[in-house]
């Protein structure tokens, strides 16, 4: 195999911690056929040009309804996984925290493949992250809710 061919596609994801007093984080389950069920922060992929601060304020519309200031990025990670699609990728998702007083959730405006792979979206306290028994993604989340709070 060429060093071409082996190479993965960079995945550029802003991903967004929505926490809700408790403090309590929103997640989303993926339940995706030939998978095990995984939940994850709100989020997705920078469109091109796209900046991180602008795909996070657009992920969050589009995922939550709530129209919000991501502020200032406080996280970083760079995991390799294979999308819901198939494809095998090298992501760099940058993280934003995104403080709200109502846990009330517009799901209206997922795309089809979120509408079937998203099936449910819950609020973890901070107590249930650290013995979940689906995947939390990312691993570090409650670390990082810890570190962020005021």
């Amino acid at each position: 195999m060429s060093e071409a061919a082996s190479e993965k596609r960079l995945r550029r994801s802003a991903r967004l911690i929505v926490l809700a007093p408790g403090p309590r984080v929103l997640m989303f389950r993926y339940d995706i056929p030939g998978r095990a069920p995984f939940w994850v922060t709100a989020g997705g992929e920078c469109e091109p040009g796209e900046s991180f601060e602008d795909a996070a304020r657009r992920e969050l519309f589009e995922e939550t309804g709530i129209v919000a200031d991501p502020g200032e990025q406080i996280a970083r990670t760079t995991p390799e996984f294979v999308t819901p699609e198939g494809e095998p990728v090298r992501a760099d998702e940058r993280y934003f925290i995104v403080h709200v007083t109502e846990p009330a959730i517009d799901t209206s405006r997922h795309t089809a493949l979120e509408q079937a792979w998203m099936n449910e979206h819950r609020w973890f306290a901070l107590e249930e992250l650290g013995d979940w028994p689906e995947a939390l993604y990312p691993e570090t989340l409650r670390s990082l809710i810890k570190e962020n709070l005021p």
